[in-house]
């Protein structure tokens, strides 16, 4: 990039940025926001609650994370010696574009889904998805790769944070579009209609890079290499990397920082989803608003970001950032939602009707929804002559009911017969050991209310419930601040610190590595980023399980402060110096001399 115009330079940096525009639709519209439940619900129609994988029983939630860990393992395990060839020969940009034709390819291709049988659909978007993974975390390692080759130093976390920027810019346009069509229009058609268009959002906009980044220039570049000795030269340059390890002092500690930290923000964002439901009880539609609020604050706090860096230097801004962070894990400690006061806040609701002489039964939220727990599905059938349930074909055939549905497909408001009133307190008394809420109101059965012990306002079991309950009573409570503003407050937080630590996170680290070897050193990036990825979500599950779900979101901050504090030990100038060092001597250019001492008494000049 030294040798190009301003012009050109401005281009492939824009090209540069693009590539980032185009593969965040396959990780926000794909991944986050459509395809899961896409998964689920064709797993569910093909298996019911679970099936058998390779002597396991498995639910669709547990397949569907093995997916993503298979990915990330297959990727993290060649990604180094991906980076080792692609330092010897000029092939990032050769790399970059096959990855992501096996990435957009494997995205376009989810939407062939509906051409088999029915039993075999999940199946296709299982396969397809992994490819899709693969594509775009292999991607990712040329990828990031380019970024010390496209300015100086002292222009790279301008660089880094655009693309980070133009990547929640674009993923959240085409987002929007998607949620919009998927909540306005009907038709099985229109699921696979995002996919394939997610696939072609990526590839179109990676043409850009594709035409206006060049192949970076390779010192001393090898000969046309044959897989064998491609392998070779891979393995033995993979030891020597690893036997150089005390010559990248600072370097290895800035790794050992970003594992820690990268674990913790990884972890926030892959598990927010299921906190959010699960402990504070936002809905979906909740959920879907914070993504795309998350993706247009993520845009221009990134820039901002930038500037920040420009003034305290990007050591400085990016731990700021991860102390960000942490007032983010304790905001999602504290947040609660208020306790059900009025009769139409419970999720499930009788009225009592005078003319019928019978309880009217309404559903505000939750037991509509088909559960994974073998348990939950039991006890909804037990009780399916005096609760409305949402099941699916197997298990509605065998209920006693069949309940009418509104124009939104959810069930309808029933007038339940005169006998079912002793059934109503009998279901009343089995409240208690859910998830759900109820209250009745009027008749024989007036102000009755029953709250599960595992509904999210039930506060004062777990080990750090004191905080959510401390902070409820005396802030949420007196503002009447709803969990729903509570968690887009959250959401709002983590958009502004997202695309600034993911990019001064890259920045800083692409300022350290040396420019004739930054494949290979993004490749262990890369490597460790992956790795991360595993074992956050490890932690937040097995301390779940332990303790609570708080306890685990409180191991995750537990993470991102260690790495923060590690940052004091990076000295960013030693790892600029020694990145700079290496390359000349990889260039084979001499030690710059440097100036003689000059005498304080002599006068000379």
């Amino acid at each position: 990039m030294t040798e190009t115009t301003a012009e050109e330079k401005a281009r492939a940096v824009r090209g540069y940025c693009f590539y980032d525009w185009g593969k965040s639709s396959f990780e926000t519209s794909v991944v986050t926001a459509i395809l899961p439940a896409w998964f689920a619900y064709l797993f569910l129609e093909a298996n019911g609650l679970t099936t058998n994988i390779i002597g396991m029983e498995m639910t669709s939630d547990a397949v569907w994370s093995y997916s993503i860990t298979i990915a990330a393992l297959f990727v993290a395990v060649l990604s180094p010696s991906f980076g080792i060839i692609a330092d010897r020969r000029a092939i990032k940009m050769w790399w970059l574009k096959i990855l992501t034709w096996i990435g957009a390819g494997g995205t376009f291709l989810l939407a062939f889904a509906l051409f088999f049988s029915l039993s075999f659909q999940w199946v296709w978007l299982l396969v397809m998805f992994v490819i899709a993974n693969v594509g775009l975390n292999g991607a990712g390692v040329f990828y990031n790769a380019l970024l010390p080759h496209m300015g100086e130093d002292d222009e790279m976390d301008a660089i880094s944070n655009r693309a980070f920027a133009y990547g929640y810019l674009g993923g959240g346009l085409l987002l929007l579009v998607h949620l919009g069509m998927v909540m306005l229009l009907d038709g099985t058609w229109v699921i696979p209609f995002c996919m394939a268009t997610a696939g072609i959002w990526w590839f179109g906009f990676a043409t850009l890079t594709f035409a206006w980044v060049p192949e970076p220039h390779i010192e001393n570049e090898l000969d046309s290499l044959t897989v064998k000795e491609s392998a070779t030269i891979a393995v033995t340059e993979l030891k020597k990397t690893l036997s150089e390890v005390g010559n990248f002092r600072t370097l290895v500690i800035y790794m050992i920082a970003y594992f820690f930290f990268i674990d913790g923000i990884n972890s926030v964002t892959s598990l927010a989803g299921i906190y959010a439901v699960t402990v504070l009880g936002i809905s979906v539609t909740g959920l879907i608003v914070t993504i795309l609020i998350i993706q247009f604050v993520a845009a221009p706090c990134a820039i901002a970001f930038t500037k920040l860096a420009s003034v305290w230097g990007t050591k400085k801004a990016l731990t700021a950032a991860l102390f960000g962070w942490c007032v983010v894990i304790i905001g999602a400690l504290s947040f609660a939602p208020l306790q059900l006061e009025a009769h139409d806040e419970y999720g499930i609701q009788y009225d009592w009707d005078e003319s019928a002489d019978a309880y009217v039964v309404v559903v505000n939220s939750g037991i509509s929804s088909l559960s994974q727990d073998d348990d939950e599905q039991a006890w909804i059938q037990e009780w399916s002559d005096v609760v409305p349930t949402e099941l699916n074909e197997k298990i509605t055939e065998s209920s006693a009911v069949k309940w009418a549905t509104d124009d939104d497909g959810e069930p309808a408001p029933r007038t339940l017969a005169t006998g079912l009133t002793s059934n109503i307190t009998g279901f009343s008394a089995t409240i208690v050991d859910t998830r759900y809420s109820l209250s009745i109101s009027g008749g024989p059965l007036a102000d009755t209310t029953s709250l599960g012990v595992d509904h999210p306002t039930s506060l004062g079991d777990g080990s750090l419930d004191f905080i959510p309950i401390t902070v409820r009573d005396n802030l949420w409570q007196p503002l009447g601040m709803a969990v729903f503003f509570q968690w887009l407050l959250l959401g709002v937080m983590a958009g502004a610190l997202l695309g600034g630590s993911q990019g001064l996170a890259r920045s800083l680290f692409g300022q350290m590595v040396p420019e004739t070897r930054s494949a290979e050193f993004f490749g262990f990036f890369g490597f460790f980023g992956k790795v991360a990825a595993l074992l956050g979500p490890l932690l937040y599950g097995t301390l779940t399980i332990m303790y609570d779900s708080r306890v685990g979101i409180l191991s995750i901050g537990v993470l991102i402060v260690i790495g923060a504090v590690m940052m004091r030990w990076v000295d960013v100038q030693d790892g600029i110096d020694v990145a700079n060092a290496e390359d000349r001597r990889n260039r084979g250019e001499s030690e710059p001399e440097e100036a003689s001492p000059q005498s304080e008494d002599d006068g000379s000049s």
